[in-house]
Order: C-alpha cells, then sequence, then structure tokens
C-alpha cells in the first residue's frame, strides 16, 4: 500500500479558500428589517412578515379583536399589513435574494479526479485536484452585485407595502362614503315615492294632468334606480377592502363607521415637494440603485472578456515503481471564435437604457407630485366648500321652505323637491370629503413611494341622481 503526502502550504492554501468561500451567510431578519425601517420613516407603521404558525395565530387573534368594533383607518391599515397575502407573498423575494447573495460569496466546488494508465506490467496513477480560481477572483465584485440587487428587493419589499396602504385607504373611505351614499339615496327614495304617491292620487281626482304626475312618477323611477346602483357600489367596496384585508369567512364582516372623518381645518402645506420626492420615493432609488449595478455589470462583462473560464490545478501523479511526479495545471479558454463583443454591447445598451429610464423618471416623478399636491389643495378646497358654503345653505333654504310650505305660500310637492336637492347636496359633500382623504394618501404615496397618476383622478363611481327641479 503506498501513501501520497500532500505539502502542508498547499493544504493551508486550500483550507483557505475554503474558509473565505463559506464567509457569506444568512441574516438573521432576512433583509427585513430594513423594510421595517423604510416603511415606518414614511408612513409611522409597523410592517410584519408572517413565517410560522406562531406568527399566523397572534395574526389570527389581533385581526378577530379588530374586527369586534367599527374599524378606524388604523385599524384596517395594521390587518393590511398583518394580513394581505399578496403583500406577505412578495416579502419572500427577500429570501429569494438574500440566497443569491449568499450563492454570490461562495466560489464553485472544487474538483478531483483519479486516473489510472498501464502498459503491460507497468501503471501510472494520476490525481488531480482543481480550483477554479476565477470565481475567487471576481468573487468581491459579483458579492457586491448581488447586494445592490438584494437592496432593490427590499426597496421593491417596502413599496409595495405603501403601495397596499394606500389601497387600503382608498377602498376604506370609499366603502364609508358608499354606506352613507346608500343611506341619503333611501331618504330620496321615500320622499320621491311620497311625491309620486301624491301626485297619483291628484290626478285621479283631476286636480293633476297627465304630464305633472309622470314628472313625479319619473323622479321616484330614477331614485330608485340610484339607490340600486349605490347599494351595488357599496357591495363592490366593501368587497375591495375585504380583500385588502385578506379576509374570508366569518372574519369577512365588516363594521364600518357611519360617517367619514371630519375634513382638517387647514390643508397640508408642503414647500418643497419636489426636493421630498427626489430623495423619499422608493421608485427612484431603486432606479439609481439599478444604474449603479449595471455599471458594475459593465466592469465585470469588461474584466471577464477573454479569460471567461480559469481554473489552476495541482497534479500528483505516481507509477508502480513508487516514484511520484507533482505539479500544476492551468486551464483557461482561448477566444477564437468570441471575443466578448456581444456581451459588452448588451451589457452598454443595457446600461444606457437604465440611465435614460432613471432620468425619465425623475422628470415624471416631479411632475407626479406637483400633480398630486394640486389635486389635494382642490379636493380640501372643493369639500370646505361644501362644508362651509353649500350644506349651510341648502338648510338654510329648506328651513326657509318649511315656514313657507307651514303658511301655505308652497304646496308640498316644493317641499318634497326641495328635501330631495337638499339630500343630493348632501350626498355630494360626501364625495368631495371622501376624494379628499383619498388625494391626502395619493399625495403621501406620491412622495415617499411610486406613481400612482391612475389614483388621481379620484372619481367616483357612484353615481348621483340628476337634482329634480323644483315646480
Amino acid at each position: 500500500m503506498q501513501r501520497y503526502r500532500t505539502p502542508l502550504h498547499k493544504i493551508t492554501l486550500t483550507t483557505t479558500i475554503m474558509i473565505l468561500a463559506g464567509c457569506t451567510t444568512f441574516s438573521q431578519e432576512g433583509g427585513f428589517d430594513h423594510v421595517q425601517l423604510l416603511t415606518k420613516e414614511r408612513t409611522n407603521k409597523e410592517a410584519k412578515w408572517i413565517k410560522t404558525s406562531t406568527d399566523n395565530l397572534t395574526v389570527e387573534k389581533t385581526v378577530s379583536q379588530l374586527l369586534t368594533k367599527p374599524l378606524t383607518v388604523d385599524d384596517a391599515l395594521t390587518i393590511a399589513l398583518l394580513n394581505n397575502k399578496g403583500l406577505q407573498a412578495s416579502y419572500a423575494n427577500l429570501g429569494i435574494a438574500e440566497a443569491d447573495l449568499v450563492q454570490a460569496g461562495r466560489i464553485s466546488n472544487p474538483m478531483f479526479s483519479f486516473g489510472r494508465q498501464s502498459h503491460g506490467n507497468e501503471a501510472e496513477y494520476e490525481r488531480k485536484f482543481t480550483l477554479p480560481i476565477l470565481d475567487l477572483v471576481t468573487m468581491p465584485l459579483r458579492v457586491q452585485i448581488e447586494n445592490r440587487r438584494f437592496e432593490q428587493t427590499q426597496l421593491r419589499a417596502a413599496e409595495k407595502t405603501l403601495q397596499i396602504m394606500h389601497e387600503t385607504r382608498h377602498a376604506y373611505f370609499s366603502a364609508i362614503a358608499a354606506q352613507e351614499s346608500v343611506k341619503y339615496m333611501e331618504q330620496v327614495k321615500i320622499a320621491a315615492e311620497a311625491g309620486a304617491e301624491l301626485a297619483q292620487r291628484m290626478k285621479n281626482v283631476g286636480n293633476w294632468n297627465a304630464l305633472q304626475q309622470a314628472r313625479e312618477q319619473s323622479f321616484y323611477v330614477d331614485a330608485t334606480t340610484q339607490l340600486a346602483r349605490a347599494k351595488q357600489t357599496l357591495f363592490t367596496e366593501r368587497e375591495r377592502l375585504t380583500r385588502l384585508l385578506g379576509l374570508s369567512g366569518s372574519n369577512a364582516v365588516l363594521m364600518l363607521p357611519d360617517r367619514l372623518p371630519n375634513l382638517p381645518k387647514t390643508p397640508i402645506e408642503i414647500l418643497d415637494i419636489e426636493r421630498q420626492a427626489m430623495q423619499n420615493r422608493l421608485d427612484l432609488i431603486m432606479a439609481k440603485r439599478e444604474l449603479s449595478n449595471l455599471a458594475d455589470s459593465l466592469g465585470l462583462s469588461k474584466a471577464t472578456r477573454f479569460v471567461n473560464v480559469l481554473d489552476i490545478g495541482y497534479l500528483h501523479n505516481t507509477n508502480e515503481q513508487g516514484i511520484s511526479k507533482t505539479g500544476y495545471e492551468i486551464e483557461f479558454q482561448i477566444p477564437l471564435f468570441d471575443w466578448g463583443n456581444a456581451r459588452i454591447a448588451k451589457a452598454e445598451a443595457l446600461y444606457m437604457q437604465a440611465s435614460n429610464r432613471t432620468a425619465e423618471l425623475a422628470i415624471n416623478a416631479r411632475s407626479e407630485v406637483r400633480e398630486a399636491y394640486n389635486h389635494y389643495r382642490i379636493a380640501f378646497d372643493l369639500a370646505k366648500h361644501y362644508q362651509d358654503e353649500i350644506i349651510p345653505l341648502k338648510k338654510k333654504i329648506s328651513d326657509e321652505q318649511l315656514l313657507n310650505y307651514n303658511g301655505m305660500l308652497i304646496s308640498v310637492f316644493e317641499l318634497l323637491a326641495d328635501a330631495r336637492s337638499q339630500m343630493m347636496s348632501v350626498n355630494a359633500s360626501i364625495e368631495a370629503l371622501r376624494d379628499y382623504w383619498i388625494a391626502e394618501s395619493a399625495m403621501q404615496i406620491s412622495i415617499n413611494g411610486s406613481s400612482i397618476s391612475r389614483s388621481l383622478a379620484g372619481a367616483s363611481n357612484i353615481s348621483i341622481a340628476t337634482e329634480p327641479a323644483t315646480h
């Protein structure tokens, strides 16, 4: 039996390489601590990644407690952050990205080969131990690139969190407004029904003609249609909120407040909204990181343009007489057919593409935050106009009409028409208040999160009946 020894310095070198290759490890929080920080800085709310059955039980208990009372907007956000399954699924990307980062910090496994050759009674044994040296040389740059990708994944997770919070606010305020709308549309229908019944009696005794009776009947039919649409909208908005909160079964029954939150006394004044957006918007930060990442990738492509496979091997051959031969072997690809031009050109094109997209995003972001703030201010002014001017004026008119009716100066039909008009104005004021709260949420995410231009319209899907004319 023959024994073969490997020199001590070679063992030391091999051990050092193995230790370096295993330096990158998984973090305890999986990168979610940074997502929590980004979210709390921008919303003052805590995000949570649900991973274990214990976490699930805690979430179920918390959600059940919050659903035992009328839901506030903060409660709705808390439930969405804990229980929205799509949001929780997006957090799994952190684990995928961290695995790629850890993998980038490890070189490929070494290769060992054993060979035997014989000629007659002579035999020769060959042992080869190969290390992928290029992996070790490029490891720092690969780790840097994957680390930036990991950071981008963290930013995307935070952006997704902010987006879910905005959508939850949107659905919450829309559901309450729809609920209020149904209540007032029911009152409109009652008034219209009373007018239609009275008009029919007037026609039956010959005091009204068919046109007058048909007009009152038309008001009643329109009110009935608008009530049905309002109920459909309420059902749709409640279901949308239910989905965002991740509720099902018995938990899908929500208790909402009777009315929207009051309008603030003064609007939010933001003088440097563009600067804040340039500093805080997560989509801009991601675009800049991607640009930096592509720049590093381009550097890696150039560094490995000609030598893209480089292995160093230790050789140890022994014949049957016990005579040993040692040496080393270097293996690399010869750039005979592929000179790496295509890879370099692709990397440069990707970099220029990302550069222009980042510039476009910055231009659009400045415009979007200006638009979002303008929409917010108009929504505030409109809601305040309804609160301070239109509704008090409609009430004053209604009070005067009631006095005129008591004095027999107007008919009951004029009184009913005025009541319908007042209730429709109240309904419009509800929609204005709802649009304010949605615009406020849209403005905040346009500063801190990403583009939500699709939400800026703030258009209601609650239909308003045509205001009846008095006669």
